[in-house]
């Protein structure tokens, strides 16, 4: 913790101040940074590896399909520009991204976590890594079982870490296999509930090309809240990896348990499994380097 606080003491300060300025204007950018820090943390570690441009040789993280909906890289470089502006070298894309997703959170009155400093930014990115490593939304559980246990997490950190669709919106195409073409004998999900099937249907994805923009949490998706778990269990969760945390005795019971707790409860545990996340192989000593620009590797 304040691992800046010698050698660029307003590093923090200037990334809260320039989130909470801009999270008021967009809200929906807060859950655009966690999600960024998420894929950013499950290939190669928290290491800002999901900045990386591409070049003639390389197929870069952003440029994988998981990532073609990631959004906030211009958002991380001003701020990147800021901190370098008061400390040359110093601060890296890492710690940026990792505070960012902490203060965008709470900036929408959502819970603090502690975010230990002192990550080192990666010199490789690979389309192909991220890909094997991000878990898509149509993952069964065992799948997220799967994704999860390689960065050390287990179904715990997995059902609060989903905790985050509580907020933010999706696109169609994440999720429309559900609606139109779910497997050779259903065209739908029998595991999503009838009617909302049907609202999506008939207001959202009206046919499988389209791509509308869709809530996570519908009528609550700006409020970080407990909302998103009553949906799951009425089988309205929208991705099939949010309807896989009913698949299990355990992962139920689970979020059975975080429904009978309090708010305050819920945040804390979230918290928890942040700082679990966000020190996920991280880059430190001489390790990786401190990047001057968050897109690109130094010469």
């Amino acid at each position: 913790m304040g691992y800046y606080s010698k050698s660029c003491p307003e590093a923090e300060r200037i990334v809260r101040e320039y989130v909470e300025y801009h999270i008021r204007n967009a809200p929906s950018l807060a859950a655009a940074l966690l999600r960024m820090h998420f894929h950013d943390c499950f290939v190669r570690g928290c290491d800002a590896s999901v900045l990386l441009n591409s070049s003639s040789s390389n197929q870069a993280e952003r440029d994988s399909p998981p990532n073609f909906t990631v959004r906030g890289f211009d958002f991380i470089d001003r701020m990147k520009g800021l901190v370098e502006a008061e400390c040359p070298g110093i601060v890296s894309c890492a710690d940026i991204i990792t505070l960012a997703a902490r203060d965008a959170i709470v900036a929408t009155g959502g819970p603090f976590w502690r975010v230990p400093t002192g990550r080192r930014d990666g010199v490789i990115s690979r389309a192909s890594e991220a890909l094997r490593n991000i878990p898509p939304p149509t993952s069964n559980l065992t799948a997220l079982q799967t994704f999860f246990a390689s960065q050390g997490l287990d179904l715990k950190d997995l059902v609060l870490l989903s905790g985050a669709h509580t907020i933010g919106v999706s696109h169609c195409s994440s999720f429309r296999n559900r609606l139109y073409n779910f497997s050779v004998v259903r065209d739908q999900d029998p595991s999503l509930h009838s009617e909302y099937a049907a609202n999506l249907k008939a207001k959202k994805c009206r046919s499988p090309s389209d791509n509308t923009i869709v809530e996570m949490d519908p009528g609550s998706h700006r409020t970080f809240d407990l909302s998103y778990y009553r949906l799951v269990l009425k089988g309205r969760g929208l991705f099939q990896s949010d309807s896989a945390l009913t698949a299990s005795p355990a992962t139920k019971l689970f979020i059975t348990q975080v429904l009978q707790g309090s708010l305050d409860n819920f945040y804390s545990q979230f918290a928890s499994a942040m700082e679990k996340m966000g020190g996920i192989n991280v880059k430190t000593g001489l390790a990786g380097e401190i990047r001057m620009h968050c897109a690109l590797v130094n010469s």
